[in-house]
């Protein structure tokens, strides 16, 4: 049965803090871990108002320290914006701290704005140009030190850190191919290259000592309620979310609100309904079949899931719910 993971964001909601969010991530990690969740990943974004992952590793650290068996990891670490080697320091100190929980996922976007980028003081002519050189300098850092090697990553040498690669277009599952690294697509959010993506790693990859064969993660929204109507309630934080986002009003994460959709203008609602397609919403039934014919399509091997959901009570219940969809949907197969 394709495993299940947790993508969380760290949503600052409207009226709280960036604390409150922090601690709700670790509440969720154990949650995710107590419900048979395979791995829990924070991504990397900047100059969010409504997100609190922005020092991805240090949000890492936090939340593997408070739980005991579930992967933990970035997803992703937009690698544009850090040294290979800083990164290599920073995850091999993770690894030796959580031995064979950690997982880097690698993004080439730089998961802000250009003004933000340059802010962070990485070359910017250097920049997404250079990211398959990154990634295979930072893989080397993991290895068992050479003799002679003069740069070391000291903790990160023979660190087994897992690395995928990261991306919405064609662009991440070429590289991931050629590589031999597992694959995630950005798909809760960016669907529109999926399936080519999809075929082209398939097709062109070529077995690494990580990898025998391909392996794919696919993001999802789920949603999931006692009722439908509290179900499309709550993805109405999101919706509200995105189209604040892509016209240029990011901000905290808003609270649901009722008939959102109904008094949207058409553009909006077309943006929506491309950009999250790949979103469950419903009671359980719903998501059963939401996530079986998602599954069927696509033939993931593994759904990262994410709900920013307003309420943190009720985002735990719809992982709940979805961890009871995938228990019987496992005991079925």
């Amino acid at each position: 049965m394709t495993a299940l993971s947790v993508l969380d964001l760290s949503p600052i909601v409207e009226g709280s803090s960036a604390s409150r969010s922090l601690a709700n991530s670790l509440d969720l990690a154990r949650h995710a871990e107590r419900l048979g969740y395979k791995r829990y990943w924070l991504a990397e974004h900047h100059n969010m108002p409504g997100i609190a992952s922005a020092a991805t590793s240090v949000v890492i650290a936090h939340v593997a320290g408070g739980t005991r068996t579930i992967r933990v990891g970035a997803g992703g670490i937009m690698l544009p914006n850090h040294s290979p080697l800083v990164i290599a320091e920073q995850f091999g100190t993770l690894n030796a701290l959580h031995p064979g929980r950690i997982d880097l996922g690698l993004g080439r976007a730089p998961g802000t704005d250009m003004g933000t980028a340059r802010a962070l003081r990485r070359n910017l002519e250097a920049g997404a140009d250079s990211f398959p050189q990154d990634v295979v300098e930072l893989m080397g850092y993991f290895q068992p030190a050479e003799d002679g090697q003069r740069i070391r990553a000291v903790p990160g040498r023979g660190e087994k850190v897992p690395i995928w690669i990261l991306g919405s277009s064609l662009y991440g599952a070429q590289l991931a191919a050629m590589l031999g690294l597992p694959y995630a697509f950005a798909s809760h959010f960016a669907p529109a290259e999926l399936d080519h993506a999809l075929e082209i790693y398939r097709s062109r990859f070529q077995p690494s000592e990580q990898l025998d064969r391909p392996y794919v993660m696919l993001g999802l929204n789920v949603f999931a309620a006692p009722s439908d109507a509290e179900a499309r309630l709550l993805f109405t934080s999101l919706q509200q979310a995105f189209v604040n986002l892509r016209t240029g009003r990011p901000g905290r994460l808003p609270p649901p609100v009722e008939g959102y959709e109904r008094d949207l203008d058409p553009m909006a609602k077309t943006m929506l309904g491309q950009a999250l397609s790949c979103t469950v919403v419903g009671v359980p039934e719903t998501v059963r079949q939401g996530i079986e014919a998602f599954v069927r399509r696509t033939g993931a091997d593994e759904l990262m899931v994410t709900a920013q959901i307003f309420d943190h009570t009720a985002r735990v219940r719809s992982f709940e719910i979805l961890a009871e969809v995938h228990k019987s949907l496992s005991q079925a197969a």
